[in-house]
């Protein structure tokens, strides 16, 4: 989960007066036109590392890359007379378009298989891992996909490490800010208000709190990120469909995990996440129908710690 920039034109214009007729000479017309144009630039969440509760969330992107309007130069012919035109901004003709409204988002009604990552993968872990230049031109195309987004809105849906399929709504506000609502029957929400994170059982009536910082949701849900300079990553390759980065994390009381980012090599938009915890359980979740315009209400992410039986907002 294209809009085109709207295009302004100013046009200004001199008007020369004719010099004195000469005897068996046509009078010159002279009109100078200066032209400037300018182009206007517009799951149950990820697995908690060893504390028995799987937690999952996922953002996307946006990149709207502006047309560039080329204005043609434009003069009028010369006649047998002097004649002085002005080219005037209320002239319909010369007025600049209209910006035109951004089309409408397509919906996808059969959500995307997600792509499992093979379980019998070994990504090598070393502090020392270095990467060449198109690896890092790469990790710099997600870092600045990821910094650019403010709000994202869409759909998911979420495989769990037993192959079960669970889908449902995300809502992201940065920095720190996402809710994910499972459909029906999964009484599972998941709500991060900036600096905690709940995962909620309505049906238990019972909510789990998490310190943000302790999660990877706060890489998809920093306000700005650089991969290579605030992470720690072990992995980066690339294909024909996706750029795909993994990063480590290593605590001597729980354990590693890794989360694994992909992003579609041809539009940039993030495509899907796999988080892997420390007992080697995959989540995997994939987001679609993403909407970078749409901002959702900020009361949605507030938590209340005291009526947990149903999510707030």
């Amino acid at each position: 989960m294209e809009i085109s920039a709207p295009e302004s034109r100013n046009r200004h214009s001199t008007t020369v007066a004719p010099e004195p007729r000469r005897a068996g000479s046509a009078a010159p017309a002279q009109d100078i036109a200066l032209t400037n144009d300018s182009k206007a630039l517009a799951p149950r969440p990820a697995i908690l590392s060893g504390l028995g509760r799987a937690a999952a969330a996922g953002v996307g992107l946006w990149l709207a890359t502006a047309p560039l309007a080329m204005a043609e130069p434009t003069s009028p012919k010369a006649t047998g007379k002097a004649t002085e035109r002005q080219f005037s901004a209320a002239d319909p003709a010369r007025q600049a378009k209209p910006p035109q409204p951004a089309p409408p988002l397509t919906k996808l009604t059969t959500p995307p298989e997600p792509v499992i990552p093979d379980p019998r993968r070994n990504v090598p872990a070393s502090i020392f891992t270095t990467f060449d230049a198109k690896q890092k031109s790469d990790a710099a195309r997600v870092s600045a996909y990821l910094s650019s987004l403010s709000t994202l809105v869409g759909n998911f849906v979420q495989v769990g490490p037993d192959g079960s399929k669970l889908k449902g709504d995300f809502y992201i506000m940065k920095p720190g800010k996402v809710r994910f609502e499972y459909d029906d029957p999964s009484p599972i929400s998941m709500i991060a208000d900036g600096q905690s994170l709940v995962v909620r059982d309505r049906r238990l009536a019972t909510q789990d709190v998490y310190p943000l910082s302790q999660t990877p949701l706060r890489y998809l849900l920093s306000d700005k990120i650089d991969l290579l300079r605030d992470t720690n990553v072990v992995a980066i390759t690339s294909d024909d469909l996706y750029i795909s980065i993994i990063i480590e994390e290593k605590n001597a009381v729980i354990g590693t995990s890794r989360l694994m980012l992909m992003v579609g090599a041809k539009d940039g938009q993030l495509k899907q996440w796999t988080v892997t915890d420390p007992q080697g359980y995959d989540t995997t979740v994939a987001i679609y129908n993403l909407d970078t315009t749409r901002r959702p209400d900020p009361t949605m992410f507030k938590i209340d710690y005291t009526d947990y039986s149903t999510p707030p907002g």
